[in-house]
């Protein structure tokens, strides 16, 4: 093999990048994604691109805060791998892939060099996870009326109902903030992030029983790329009676009542029960995406 050659893109050479096949439809996944061409990176073998890279962050971010398009030609997982382990911006990895991928041979083949050139550069596998997409077409779930919704203003409230979900949660991403920092760090983590998204702060609610006992929280959120089902959260001493549901319920409704054209949501493929509930309130199923690390 010659030698392989890795370099950034700037605009005007960024057409390059589209010149790999695109097995998977990323090119569909991101169409309304913004990428920066500085944070594009390919890698080319006899002036052939044979792996690629686009790093994502929000506007006013000056890092990535994430790789979410990732390619490799046929045969070429080290070229991937080289283009990852040589990147200027260490960050989580994520590979969206169609419903039912595993079944389909060719799907399957092209996903699987990815995740071979991804742990080739030192990533692990932290969790799959289904993706979600309401429209208007799906119909707004029920809503049960058996909570009370109330804005809060205070950080701590949420802080405290964080630390308090996520002393028992199935979440991946959470589990894996308590290992590294315990509870505060990972609810820190899910404030931080909910700040950074350009959706207004008063949109976050706590949920109330009719005796205004807190049951548990749900903030509707907008990122980037549109509305989303930013976090669904019930306090452990009210699980097992359905409650998730509920908020689940009340985040479309919210979103829907201001214009929502589509509502993003995602959760663990682990996390049965949250499955469940978006399949009840009416969400398709649209994708799947696997989350990669550096440990």
């Amino acid at each position: 093999m010659t030698d392989l050659v890795i370099r950034a893109l700037d605009a005007s050479d960024a057409p390059d990048f589209d010149t790999l096949p695109d097995p998977l439809g990323a090119r569909e996944v991101h169409r309304l994604t913004r990428y920066r061409p500085a944070w594009k990176r390919v890698a080319l073998r006899d002036g052939r691109v044979v792996a690629r890279g686009a790093w994502w962050g929000g506007p006013e971010d000056t890092e990535p805060v994430v790789l979410n398009w990732f390619d490799v030609a046929e045969g070429e997982e080290e070229a991937g791998a080289e283009l990852l382990r040589t990147a200027p911006w260490q960050v989580g990895l994520e590979v969206n892939l169609p419903p039912g991928w595993r079944a389909e041979p060719a799907l399957s083949t092209a996903a699987e060099a990815r995740f071979t050139a991804a742990r080739a550069a030192g990533y692990d596998l932290l969790v799959e996870r289904f993706l979600y997409r309401w429209t208007p077409a799906c119909q707004l779930p029920e809503r049960p009326a058996r909570l009370v919704f109330r804005a809060e203003p205070d950080d701590a409230v949420f802080f405290d109902a964080l630390r308090r979900i996520h002393s028992v949660t199935l979440d991946a991403h959470a589990l894996r903030a308590v290992e590294q920092g315990g509870l505060d760090r990972a609810a820190q983590e899910e404030l931080d992030f909910f700040h950074w998204c350009p959706s207004p702060r008063e949109w976050w609610q706590v949920a109330y029983t009719p005796t205004g006992e807190p049951v548990g929280i749900h903030i509707p959120a907008h990122n980037p790329s549109g509305p989303c089902i930013g976090f669904i959260g019930v306090l452990p001493g009210h699980r097992g009676r359905g409650y998730a549901y509920d908020l689940l319920a009340q985040c479309t409704h919210f979103l829907a009542e201001r214009g929502a054209e589509f509502i993003a949501g995602a959760t663990d493929q682990g996390n049965f029960p949250m499955a469940a509930n978006f399949a009840k309130a009416g969400f398709p199923m649209i994708g799947e995406r696997l989350n990669f690390h550096l440990p």
